[in-house]
């Protein structure tokens, strides 16, 4: 049985620890950070709560098998390396976007401009699949580890 404490206490840090995961993860282009620490922080967000509220707790908090988020995290990298080769790329080169934008023009004085918009980039789309990737494959050894000791 566990503590009432734990269980209302988890329910806040969980939230805290994914949106912690989220920022680990937007930021780690420029600064520390990343998919690889970014899932490990959600992994142990869902270990917290599969310890205070019990394995089928944390399976529906999740809403997919890990071994499918897992999966997805693969599928996401391979495609984040293949869009820069269907664009004559090497495989794997950094592509950006800018949603919501214009794209960079010269100036008056011959100097490129910014673009302006959302940058989106494959780099993001790989950090998201590595993050996945982690999230999953953590929490397929925590389930079922947590499941073999119940």
């Amino acid at each position: 049985m566990t503590s009432p404490l734990l269980q209302a206490a988890a329910r806040i840090l969980v939230a805290m620890m994914l949106l912690f995961s989220l920022f680990m993860l937007l930021r780690g282009h420029n600064e520390p950070g990343g998919g690889f620490i970014g899932g490990l922080i959600a992994a142990a967000a869902f270990s917290l709560l599969a310890a205070s509220h019990g394995v089928a707790a944390a399976r529906r908090a999740l809403r997919a098998p890990p071994q499918d988020v897992a999966a997805a995290g693969v599928a996401a990298a391979l495609i984040a390396g293949l869009i820069p080769a269907l664009t004559g790329e090497p495989p794997f080169a950094g592509l950006w976007a800018f949603i919501g934008g214009a794209e960079a023009q010269a100036g008056a004085d011959g100097a490129a401009q910014k673009p302006t918009g959302l940058p989106i980039s494959t780099v993001l789309l790989f950090d998201i699949g590595v993050w996945l990737v982690v999230l999953g494959s953590v929490l397929s050894l925590v389930f079922a580890l947590e499941e073999e000791e119940g």
